[in-house]
């Protein structure tokens, strides 16, 4: 490893921990020649996974492209940073439990959707506008009901008391 302070090449761990649920190794490391103190990450190089995209086109997956759609329907929410790299890190383990095979991007797309609603139901809507593309606001307006109906539904049923036998 290259220092980013000096670009020297010795220096030594100072400590190893596990990161990202295993899949990654954290290493604190010290530049022997100038001291300055940096991270690395070390990943299991695996067969990368590949998403097929609605056009027929095909390209590697990119989870930081992933984590900026997702925080940019976050914008301005109280989502926490780690709540949405959770996120990504459960959507690519599922992924990569299949690797050497194509994901459709709908399919990527109604992962995301699935972790966003119980974090945030603003940041859930945000994502499904760009994700199923309206075409106009009565789509739109249709897809919110259809939400709130299913809420709704969902509430009846928590809140149903059963009666004795």
């Amino acid at each position: 490893m290259r220092c980013p302070e000096c670009d020297a090449t010795e220096n030594r761990v100072v400590d190893t921990r596990a990161s990202r649920g295993g899949r990654a190794v954290r290493r604190r490391r010290e530049c022997t020649v100038c001291g300055a103190r940096f991270t690395t990450y070390e990943y299991v190089e695996e067969r990368p996974i590949q998403v097929l995209k609605r056009s027929g086109a095909i390209e590697d997956f990119d989870r930081t492209k992933l984590l900026r759609s997702v925080k940019v329907a976050c914008a301005k929410r109280p989502v926490s940073a780690h709540d949405m790299e959770a996120m990504i890190d459960e959507i690519e383990d599922q992924f990569s439990r299949q690797a050497g095979v194509e994901i459709p991007s709908v399919k990527l797309g109604s992962l995301v959707m699935g972790g966003l609603g119980p974090i945030d139901r603003v940041a859930y809507v945000r994502y499904a506008s760009v994700y199923r593309n309206f075409q106009d606001a009565g789509e739109f307006q249709e897809f919110v009901d259809e939400m709130d109906s299913a809420d709704t539904l969902e509430e009846q049923r928590r809140n149903q008391v059963e009666l004795p036998i």
